[in-house]
């Protein structure tokens, strides 16, 4: 146990016994424990390989690679359908981890196992995600906006067009689009 991390077991009253049972859990199957993003996230020789984290719903575990996990329990969950390679194991009790817990370690001793042969998930090209019509109008309009668009990493890239294709209503992403180009021509991220 990481004395670092031990504050987040006590911060969230309503999944503690849940998040703790579930740091045992992981500990048990030989990772290190670590802070990262503000949870704790456990390690392989310095891979990321899950995290706990609670939510107002659930708390969870994540598997950093869980697209390539093999799922034969049916129990991994794609957070939503943005996120790539990362999937979820959900609680809403304690006694839902007491009974997955041999599962739970299979789970956590396959992803090891990706890690050690060196699996890479295969992630979408930036090109291949969806542009918002009003954004490629202001690229188009603007080659200002699009050189400093273009001269952002892939990931800043990817956050802001997905950002701006969330909306249903055109008026909504334009407003989006509208706040953010000032950060865009300065070289920042969505939230940098």
């Amino acid at each position: 146990m990481n004395p670092k991390v031990d504050f987040y077991f006590s911060k969230n009253e309503k999944w503690q016994k849940e998040t703790e049972k579930l740091r045992t859990i992981v500990l048990d199957c030989q990772l290190s424990e670590e802070l990262k993003w503000g949870v704790p996230c456990y390690t392989f020789q310095k891979n990321n390989i899950v995290l706990i984290h609670d939510f107002k719903e659930y708390c969870a575990l994540l598997f950093f690679k869980g697209a390539l996990l093999k799922d034969t329990d049916r129990i991994l969950v794609q957070q939503t359908a943005n996120v790539q390679s990362a999937r979820q194991i959900r609680f809403t009790n304690i006694q839902q981890i007491t009974e997955l817990e041999p599962a739970l370690k299979t789970y956590i001793y396959e992803a090891v196992e990706v890690e050690k042969a060196g699996l890479k998930f295969e992630f979408k090209k930036t090109e291949e995600f969806t542009v918002a019509e009003e954004f490629q109008t202001k690229l188009d309009e603007n080659p200002d906006l699009k050189t400093a668009f273009e001269a952002l990493t892939p990931g800043r890239q990817r956050a802001y067009m997905l950002h701006f294709s969330a909306p249903k209503q055109s008026k909504t992403r334009a407003s989006r689009i509208e706040k953010a180009i000032p950060h865009i021509l300065n070289g920042k991220g969505l939230n940098d």
